[in-house]
């Protein structure tokens, strides 16, 4: 549901307008408009100082080090690292010497292998000998082109033969000097200086290490930093979209807060200096967006985010987004055990500092996908609809066998679909009386008893409740109603011979795109089937090791395929029924439904951490 918002009007001298804007956040409830980007250069500086303490506290409240082979070097680093100056330079220096130290490692190990083959010699030598003009030069060739005669032509030297490819020096002073293969860069020393530099940007990198584990006691700072600094940055931004007037003596502020927090607003904002005009906010006053909703709509919040809230005049999406996403995903995934391994999942994430705020929405989605899973009959690739140990109640609840010669789980994904559908239609015809009065929206009434009202008498008829006489004329009744409002009543403000030629378009489009909707719905059958198809290919592969099923290290390749398989299919099922389903939530029912979604989050000015 979207919260009802009410419209402050402040009028102050502008010389209170800081000491303002702190009051309110103090109340935390109240969203004054400003902008979302940066005004100019100090707030464009403040926005990237915000985003820089945010990202290095995170970073650094979830760093360790504990599986690191220099974990024992790194902890030594950390307690004599004195960090100077201020905490978020420091780490950033840090963090960027440590990325730099990644790619030369990286090189140093690379010339560390180069310079193996030569081992350790003095390269000072070779520059006597140069002195005394005795080139050395240095080759390296296949096994099947190396010629052992070269060393009875020439003062050759093996120096190292891995089977493969042979490298090998030679010595000469002859001016006119040749060799049946191209000559090799010398390296540029032994491998004992490249097994130091390599040794050197190592111990760099575990001091570095070191240095951020010590800087880990400062993110309490940095968040407390970013909590005043973001503060700051909103009250400045509020401020650069306040009005001016009376040669900038008078700011006016405009601002929106939810009409339950009326009472506690009018006493805080009656004991300030300030003049306030209160009003029901309108559509054309583009307040913003408060979704409310119970424990469990809430966790779906940030999938209709990622679409859009919706504008002040449109319908929450959200219950109906919580209901069929988690109903789709648990179809998309058919399996009761990944259900069980998804709870688990999210039983683990609330011990992740970062991921913990997702743990209940990933042990949601497991449950579902448990029950549906049972309903599918599939657990870890297994079919238990013939399984002798599952109870017969419970085979019930299981869909089985085929349904006009189709498979009853594809028919489901289609009734399913037909029903999200309808949904959609029915919320499109509502919002849009509620919008736009019933008069200018018959058309939209026309497609919704047209559908709605024909899937339900084409239903309830299949059941026999209505004989075919009676139908017939429901059906006839239903088509002329429908007919007027989208082909005569489409929009009332015109002749009802003007609307025919754009319903016929209209009825052109409906009828492909509702086709195609329909269709989509089968993927939520034929995810649900490969799926199940894969885990049982798995299940096929362990089962091979096995042999005549006696006690071996069968059972131990049967374990590591079982698990490591169903890891990689479960992992591959979460990817498609996460999006498959948002899919037919964002396309299908999102554009059956009008929905937009162009409205603007709510975003109280606070002196807290981002709401």
């Amino acid at each position: 549901m979207i919260d009802r918002m009410t419209k402050y009007s402040f009028i102050l001298l502008s010389g209170k307008a800081e000491d303002f804007l702190k009051d309110l956040e103090g109340l935390g409830v109240v969203d004054i408009t400003r902008s979302e980007k940066a005004v100019d250069e100090v707030s464009a500086a403040d926005m990237g100082r915000c985003a820089s303490l945010k990202a290095a506290a995170d970073r650094l409240s979830s760093l360790k080090f504990d599986s690191d082979p220099d974990r024992e070097k790194i902890e030594a680093a950390s307690f004599t690292a004195r960090p100077e100056g201020d905490t978020l330079t420091a780490y950033q220096e840090t963090d960027r010497r440590l990325n730099e130290l990644k790619g030369e490692i990286a090189a140093a190990r690379k010339e560390v292998e180069n310079r193996r083959a030569w081992g350790a010699f003095d390269p000072s030598l070779l520059q006597e000998l140069d002195g005394h003009g005795l080139k050395v030069r240095f080759y390296r060739t296949t096994k099947k082109t190396y010629d052992p005669q070269w060393a009875q032509e020439y003062a050759l030297k093996e120096i190292f033969d891995d089977g493969k490819n042979v490298w090998f020096v030679t010595v000469s002073d002859d001016p006119g000097y040749t060799f049946p293969i191209p000559e090799t860069s010398a390296p540029e020393g032994d491998i004992r200086a490249a097994e130091d530099v390599l040794a050197g940007k190592l111990d760099e990198e575990a001091r570095c290490k070191g240095a951020l584990l010590a800087l880990k006691s400062c993110t309490e700072d940095l968040r407390n930093e970013y909590s005043e600094k973001n503060a700051s940055l909103q009250r400045y931004l509020a401020g650069a979209n306040a009005g001016k007037a009376a040669e900038d003596h008078i700011t006016t502020f405009e601002g929106f807060a939810p009409e339950s927090e009326d009472g506690r607003l009018a006493a805080a904002f009656d004991s300030m200096d300030v003049l306030y005009i209160k009003e029901p906010a309108q559509v054309a006053d583009n307040p913003p967006i408060k979704l409310k909703g119970n424990k469990f709509t809430r966790m779906f919040t940030v999938l209709t985010d990622m679409y859009g809230r919706p504008d002040y005049n449109e319908f929450d999406p959200t219950p109906y987004l919580s209901i069929f996403f988690l109903l789709f995903f648990a179809m998309c995934m058919g399996d009761a055990g990944y259900g069980l391994a998804l709870i688990v999942i999210g039983f683990l994430l609330r011990k992740s500092e970062g991921m913990k705020d997702l743990s209940p929405l990933v042990m949601t989605l497991g449950a579902g996908t448990f029950v549906i899973g049972i309903v599918m009959h599939t657990f870890f690739g297994y079919d238990i609809s013939a399984a002798a140990w599952v109870p017969g109640w419970l085979k019930k609840c299981m869909v089985t066998g085929n349904i006009a010669g189709f498979d009853a789980n594809m028919v489901l994904s289609i009734i399913i679909g037909v029903i999200h559908l309808c949904l959609a239609f029915c919320l499109k015809a509502i919002y849009a009386t509620k919008k736009n009065g019933f008069a200018h929206s018959l058309g939209t009434w026309g497609w919704t008893l047209l559908i709605v009202g024909g899937v339900i008498i084409g239903a309830v008829s299949l059941t026999g409740a209505l004989s075919s006489a009676v139908t017939k004329w429901i059906v006839i009744a239903l088509g002329v109603v429908s007919a007027a409002g989208i082909f005569l009543f489409s929009d009332i403000d015109r002749s009802p011979v003007k609307n025919i030629g754009p319903g016929l378009w209209e009825t052109y489009n409906t009828a492909t795109g509702l086709l195609g909707d329909v269709l989509s719905y089968l993927r939520l059958y034929a995810l649900g089937l490969a799926g199940g198809m894969l885990g049982k290919a798995f299940n096929d592969i362990a089962a091979m090791t096995l042999g005549d099923g006696g006690i071996s290290l069968g059972w131990i390749f049967f374990a590591v395929i079982f698990v490591v398989g169903h890891a990689l299919n479960l992992a591959m099922c979460c990817l498609g029924a996460f999006v498959h389903p948002l899919r037919l939530n964002f396309l299908e029912f999102f554009k059956n439904s009008g929905y937009e979604g162009k409205g603007r989050m709510y975003r109280p000015i606070t002196n807290k951490q981002n709401q």
